[in-house]
């Protein structure tokens, strides 16, 4: 029989299944368009050249980005590079900042709705509201695909939850909640930038002016650790950059407060986003905020509240409207809902966990099917319709992967059907048919969806036709992810392209669409290849080399 599982889970239980989240498909593909290709390059290049002060890519300055993620995944990379491949080791700091995200709206949770538990006769009571909270960030639509890929944006998500978490000991422990919330404010912005640390800042601030439980010199004293710690944190990086380039820091703050988008239209693109991305925690919040309407002003409801609304303005403000920027707002988000999870009607608490048991049962049904339409060819026309998508794939069968998708699928099961009733079971089954939907889908279609989106065989095909005296390869109309993919795979490295110079780099690499003219430069270039990648019609490479 299938061993029955207690509620709310323990931290064993929450540990196994944090595990799974976020380890399947971090080690097994290349990088793909276009983050996780940009940030691999940049962590590759510090390890190469030994500069880990100014992000690169391809050779070149990146300054839309804080390197804090580039460090840890850099540093990684270089400690396991001869275990596994570079580009996995870097996806590693993904997993370890997600983890440290789950661990600390997990203490957060506990630390600011536990105690109003300690009355009740159940034992496990204490344990709920952090339960919930950590299952409910793991079981965000949002994170669905982000949590896996190498994006700095990860850093920042770790960070804001650690803000939550040191806060909620701001009156008990001011010099150390102090401490704690200053560092994990100044790696937001070694993170991401200054626009969330100033979000955090005001809510924070919001919260000593208003809530009666900060307004005394206790509270004072941890806003100022807390600011002159991340002051500090963040100088470490800052100063010695602008003491090399001047210039740098000012390209970094001009990339990183000079607003993009108007105003109104962002806030309605992060308002649509968060409709999905942060589901099914904005479901609760609304019920937490009426069930707790006269608390308004504790800061255990009133600080996640105040650091979700200035996240919201704040990214609105400077934008651009990016759908992964929505997830900076997940852990806060999570944090607020907890305690409306715990307290649904009976009737809401079914249909959730309903819901949640139809959906995900229904798409591992769907994973099955589309993989033995991969693997055997039946469904003939979903096969037909998988291998369109990537012509030239061959599905192989691995009893490895077959055994861990089925391994996983059988604990699915166990949650359906050996876990009794309790206030967190909807939040439990959710995250556990997200994780579920996730494994499977890294372990049995990874190879169908590396083929298609590696620019690994487009790289080296490039590559094998530049001539081998040439000096030099200039790019146009090149993305950056792509020129992190070829520099990253295959160390080609372009330069820009000048049209009153063309002798100075006699090999052009041109990026376009299948229906652009191949000969639109000029006969007097020669065109020496034209790839894409399997599938991709939106994409082709030309190469070509001038004849004198």
């Amino acid at each position: 029989m299938l061993p029955r599982l207690s509620l709310p889970l323990s931290k064993t239980m929450l540990a196994l299944l944090a595990i799974v989240f976020v380890g399947p498909g971090l080690l097994s593909h290349d990088p793909w368009k276009s983050l996780d290709a940009i940030t691999i390059e940049i962590a590759h290049q510090m390890v190469v050249t030994g500069d880990w002060l100014v992000p690169r890519l391809a050779g070149e300055p990146w300054m839309s980005q804080s390197p804090l993620y580039y460090w840890v995944g850099g540093l990684l990379g270089k400690l396991l590079g001869p275990l596994i491949p570079f580009h996995g080791a870097v996806r590693l700091a993904s997993a370890l900042f997600m983890l440290a995200a789950l661990a600390a709206i997990y203490f957060a949770a506990r630390s600011w709705y536990g105690a109003e538990a300690a009355a009740d006769p159940d034992p496990q009571a204490r344990r709920a509201p952090a339960v919930a909270g950590m299952l409910l960030l793991i079981g965000s639509v949002g994170l669905f695909a982000h949590a896996h890929e190498a994006t700095p944006e990860l850093a920042t998500l770790a960070a804001v939850a650690a803000v939550l978490a040191a806060a909620a000991h701001a009156i008990g422990a001011p010099l150390r909640a102090g401490l704690g919330a200053g560092l994990a404010l100044g790696a937001t912005l070694l993170g991401t930038g200054p626009v969330v640390a100033a979000a955090l800042g005001v809510a924070l601030l919001a919260t000593w002016l208003v809530s009666p439980d900060w307004r005394n010199a206790r509270g004072a004293l941890f806003l100022i650790v807390t600011a002159l710690v991340a002051a500090a944190l963040t100088a470490a990086w800052l100063v010695p950059l602008g003491a090399r380039d001047a210039s740098l820091l000012e390209q970094w703050w001009h990339e990183s407060v000079i607003p993009e988008g108007e105003l109104l239209g962002n806030l309605r693109y992060y308002l649509v986003t968060l409709s999905w991305s942060s589901f099914p925690s904005w479901l609760f919040v609304p019920w937490t905020l009426w069930v707790r309407r006269r608390r308004l002003r504790a800061a255990s409801v009133f600080l996640p509240l105040a650091a979700s609304l200035a996240l919201y303005f704040g990214l609105a403000l400077v934008g651009p409207a990016r759908e992964l920027y929505a997830i900076l707002m997940l852990p806060a988000l999570a944090l607020l809902a907890a305690p409306g999870a715990l307290t649904l009607r009976r009737g809401a608490a079914a249909a959730f966990d309903w819901y949640a048991v139809m959906t995900f049962s229904f798409f591992v049904v769907l994973v099955w099917i589309g993989y033995c339409a991969l693997t055997f060819g039946v469904p003939r026309k979903l096969a037909e319709n998988a291998f369109r998508m990537a012509p030239g794939f061959v599905e192989r069968f691995d009893p490895v992967v077959v055994a861990s998708a089925l391994l996983l699928s059988l604990a699915w099961l166990m949650f359906l059907f050996r876990v009794p009733r309790s206030r967190t079971r909807g939040v439990t089954r959710w995250a556990a048919g997200m994780t579920l939907l996730w494994g499977t889908f890294a372990t049995l279609y990874m190879p169908w969806a590396d083929f298609q989106k590696s620019y690994r065989g487009v790289a080296l095909q490039l590559r094998s036709q530049i001539p081998v005296d040439a000096p030099c390869v200039s790019g146009r109309d090149l993305g950056s992810a792509q020129r992190a993919a070829f520099s990253y795979l295959v160390d080609l490295v372009t330069v820009p392209y000048n049209p009153l110079q063309p002798d100075a780099c006699p090999v052009l690499l041109v990026q376009g669409r299948a229906q652009d003219p191949s000969d639109q430069f000029g006969a007097q270039w020669k065109k020496l290849a034209e790839v894409g990648r399997p599938g991709d019609r939106s994409e082709r490479f030309r190469l070509y080399r001038l004849i004198r």
